[in-house]
């Protein structure tokens, strides 16, 4: 899979520069970049069929677990419950999609499947852990629209939330790092298949 755009909503502090200089974000490029499709290729292809009618697309569910499965091959936790510490009211949150320590510093990574509504759920969790200080770093990897029109419909996509990027900049975190992915296929054709929902996604290796 290719990484389209990176963009970063706060870079500020000694958490940010820690979690720069580890290999955190060379870890999560790279779980990016091996995600595949079709199941043993050497990128991703999609089959370029529109997700708005009921049956057709593909789905993305599948395309998150392959994104997991190699994060979880570099040392990676998934499912780590967020935020960490917070008190039992806040247990509603749901898990990190995948989290690592690097030292003392907390990073975690979150794959959109949902629809736009989801990807202010997921930034506003990310910011929350940046607040708490439960988190030195989040990042939040999202199709773009390229990617987006072909999965299921109404998937939240990098252009839809762009316009809200200089409000985030304004949230007052003064340590710490939060990072947009946009990623997209690499190639199309209708000679592989549909991505189906389910655990039919697979890693490359």
């Amino acid at each position: 899979m290719r990484i389209a755009s990176e963009h970063i909503l706060v870079g500020l502090g000694p958490a940010a520069a820690r979690v720069e200089a580890s290999t955190a974000l060379a870890e999560v490029r790279d779980a990016i970049r091996t995600v595949v499709w079709p199941p043993g290729a050497t990128n991703f292809t999609i089959h370029p069929q529109s997700g708005k009618r009921g049956g057709e697309g593909n789905g993305v569910v599948p395309i998150r677990e392959a994104f997991v499965k190699n994060a979880v091959d570099k040392g990676w936790d998934s499912e780590r419950p967020f935020p960490v510490t917070a008190p039992r009211e806040k247990s509603d949150l749901g898990p990190i999609d995948v989290s690592k320590l690097f030292g003392a510093d907390l990073v975690a990574a979150e794959w959109e499947t949902g629809n736009v509504s989801s990807s202010h759920r997921t930034v506003n969790k990310l910011f929350l852990g940046l607040v708490e200080g439960v988190l030195s770093a989040g990042i939040w990897i999202v199709p773009t629209r390229q990617l987006a029109r072909y999965l299921t419909d109404r998937i939240g996509n990098l252009e839809e939330v762009r316009r809200y990027f200089d409000l985030w900049r304004r949230i007052p975190i003064v340590d710490g790092l939060l990072l947009v992915i946009g990623v997209e296929q690499d190639a199309e054709s209708l000679d592989v298949p549909r991505i189906r929902k389910g655990t039919d996604g697979r890693a490359k290796g």
